[in-house]
């Protein structure tokens, strides 16, 4: 365990991994009159939930003018809720300032790239980075804190909530001003940062820290060293307002957990939350599934990373949706069965707790149409009886809950940085996607059967035997180190196109590509060949690029040709390549073969890797294995990524409700696992 997880509170009485599995949501009782609140106790009482997100949005109502405070309400609800059972995670309000404050200080509204202020009306108005903001939200989080200090239904404090969602980027004087700070912290001099930034390019030199400034809308393309500074400042930025909420916090309840829900899913690709996990003492996440038959493994995609974010300890799902959402332009419901093997998924992924945006559906307000626990149409719905039979199926789990996630021998690296800076302007295409490249891999490794852990670049890599990283854009001296230590203790390294690049300031390694990888994969690359709209290029394999290729003009003489382009300009060329360092390898995928060439080269190759032949257990593709693992037991889920039914022999004690096992002459346990369900199975650990 690494100093970060041993600082982690895991074990709170209340909070996770004690007494089973968690279950509510985001609970809103300010937007309903007194007599619906015992309703809902009685309704929260029918579907198991035994925990609730509270005051999340009600600064408003919790501090109506200014220091004038009004907890007569919230004494009510939590009071309440205690009686009935349900535990709280009370949110410190901070979310969004109320009416009075902005009016007072219009200085705390956030200012976007061509300098419009965002002006209330909405949510997350206010500049991470002002001190007027500041001063005013770390005074209603002692006011509460002071408030509920001893109450016995508060088992989890929530900080803000969503912490950047629309409030990521702030180009305000308060920001510029606190990115010098920033800046004068990372470099020191301006020397250091004018050559970190090359700002020899363009008569961008710095002769003061008064000139820098964020990166405004410019006449033309912006440098992208500071674009990129800019980025982790902002991420730090917001990093610091959790610190300080959690200060205040850690001062006056010390005994009682602090978290924040993350954003770890694709929509929301600004805030570095690898670097967040050690200021929280257990992560949180909010998640929502992508439509479509590419959510299901979406969703397992990004809930791995969380649990691997978490270190492999449980963690919370703060929020996903019982059925539609209301911010896509089509908001398609749920179809039967995948609220279940959702919240399913999750929980094999390391959640021991599964909560929902919001536990009644709101009559007005902008997210009126975002599916809830209690639907508009009432407790007389699918989406309740649904929720009713799952939180009586997280109740029979509770054997799974305080265990950890069972480490993969295969990982998957997943960089923020490469994600933000790939994806910039002025690049040879902008049809590169960093995220739909990791996911590819992620899909090709289910579809081969192997289980995978995706890793925070940052992470360790020692246990694990083959480390793929596709389009790892960005990397540092100290990240090309670590990928050719793996290679030199006898284990595997795959990296795909645009990889190795640029280091730390996007300044690009000279010498050829694909740079700070360009020894370890002992290839050069002298051109990007991006491929126009339409245009397709087969490789000998059969694979087909449809984005992207590489002309390779150098070869190392301790590198196989695993691939070559069959036609197109590059035809006879190198596409795929392989260098043997005694019992390890570095493998190079210079093109964008897709699902089904990653799919092949993956079959081949676990000729000689086993860690890529897949599980006994994942029939062929068509089951995910997810393991946790606690006092000896194995939790197996099994999660159908088909519309078919599978049948696959199981040996083991079936938890829960999924999964139904038939027994057959002369064979083990079958089980018949139906089209999108989980099923769980108990095995003895090693």
């Amino acid at each position: 365990m690494t100093a970060r997880a041993a600082a982690h509170r895991w074990v709170r009485p209340g909070a996770l991994g004690a007494g089973g599995l968690r279950y509510g949501a985001d609970y809103n009782p300010e937007q309903w009159p007194r007599d619906v609140w015992h309703e809902d106790m009685r309704l929260m009482r029918e579907a198991g939930v035994n925990i609730v997100s509270l005051g999340i949005f009600s600064w408003a109502l919790l501090e109506p003018r200014p220091g004038e405070w009004d907890f007569g309400w919230l004494d009510e609800v939590m009071d309440l809720l205690h009686d009935n059972g349900i535990d709280v995670d009370l949110a410190t309000a901070t979310a969004s300032p109320p009416p009075w404050l902005t009016r007072l200080h219009p200085e705390v509204l956030p200012v976007t790239a061509d300098e419009t202020v965002l002006y209330p009306g909405g949510r997350q108005h206010w500049r991470p980075t002002s001190p007027v903001f500041r001063r005013y939200a770390l005074r209603l989080v002692r006011a509460l804190a002071e408030r509920y200090r001893d109450h016995p239904a508060l088992v989890a404090w929530h900080i803000s909530n969503e912490l950047g969602c629309h409030n990521a980027f702030d180009y305000s004087d308060d920001a510029a001003a606190a990115f010098r700070v920033w800046l004068r912290g990372r470099y020191g001099t301006l020397d250091a940062l004018n050559d970190a930034w090359g700002t020899a390019f363009w008569s961008q030199h710095y002769g003061a820290w008064d000139e820098i400034l964020p990166p405004r809308i410019a006449a033309a393309q912006r440098n992208p060293g500071r674009q990129l500074d800019f980025e982790r400042f902002s991420s730090d930025a917001l990093r610091e307002h959790l610190r300080a909420e959690a200060a205040v916090l850690a001062e006056v309840t010390p005994d009682v957990p602090r978290t924040t829900n993350f954003m770890v899913c694709q929509n929301i690709r600004d805030i570095d939350y690898a670097t967040w996990a050690g200021d929280v003492d257990f992560v949180s996440n909010d998640h929502y599934l992508r439509p479509g038959e590419l959510g299901r493994d979406d969703l397992s995609f990004w809930a791995n990373l969380t649990g691997n974010l978490a270190e492999g300890h449980p963690w919370f799902l703060m929020e996903h949706a019982t059925s539609a959402v209301n911010w896509r332009e089509v908001n398609p419901p749920k179809r039967a069965g995948e609220l279940r093997r959702d919240a399913l998924t999750h929980v094999g992924h390391g959640a021991d707790a599964v909560c929902y945006f919001q536990w009644r559906q709101s009559r007005a307000g902008g997210e009126r149409y975002h599916s809830a626990m209690v639907p508009h149409a009432g407790a007389d719905s699918r989406v309740f009886r649904d929720v009713v039979a799952l939180g009586a199926e997280l109740r029979a789990l509770a054997p799974v809950a305080g265990s950890h996630r069972e480490r993969a021998r295969v990982a998957l690296l997943f960089d923020y940085e490469s994600w933000w800076v790939s994806g910039r302007d002025s690049h040879p295409s902008d049809a590169l996607r960093y995220d739909a490249e990791t996911l590819t891999w992620y899909r090709a490794l289910l579809d081969r059967g192997v289980r995978v852990d995706v890793l925070p670049v940052h992470a360790a890599f020692e246990g694990y035997e083959v480390v793929i990283a596709p389009m790892l854009h960005v990397v540092p001296d100290g990240l090309r180190r670590r990928l050719e230590e793996v290679v030199l203790d006898g284990r595997h390294v795959l990296a795909t196109y645009f990889s190795g690049v640029v280091d730390e300031h996007d300044r690009v390694w000279l010498g050829g590509y694909p740079g700070g990888l360009r020894d370890l994969l002992g290839v050069t690359v002298e051109e990007f060949v991006p491929l126009l709209p339409g245009t397709r290029v087969r490789l000998s394999s059969g694979a087909v690029a449809t984005t992207w290729t590489e002309r390779i003009t150098r070869v190392g003489a301790d590198v196989e040709v695993i691939d070559t382009y069959a036609d197109g300009d590059l035809a006879g060329g190198p596409a795929v390549t392989r260098r043997r360092v005694g019992g390890g390898s570095a493998t190079y995928v210079s093109a964008d073969v897709a699902r089904a060439g990653a799919v092949d080269l993956l079959r081949a190759w676990a000729a000689e890797v086993d860690a890529l032949r897949g599980e006994p257990l994942a029939a062929d593709g068509r089951l995910e294995t997810i393991v946790r693992a606690k006092g000896g037991t194995r939790f197996v889920f099994l999660a159908n990524r088909t519309d078919e039914a599978v049948d696959v022999p199981v040996t083991g004690e079936r938890v829960g409700a999924g999964g139904a096992g038939a027994e057959r002459a002369g064979t083990e346990p079958v089980w018949r696992i139906g089209p999108g369900e989980v099923a769980i199975v108990a095995q003895p650990g090693s």
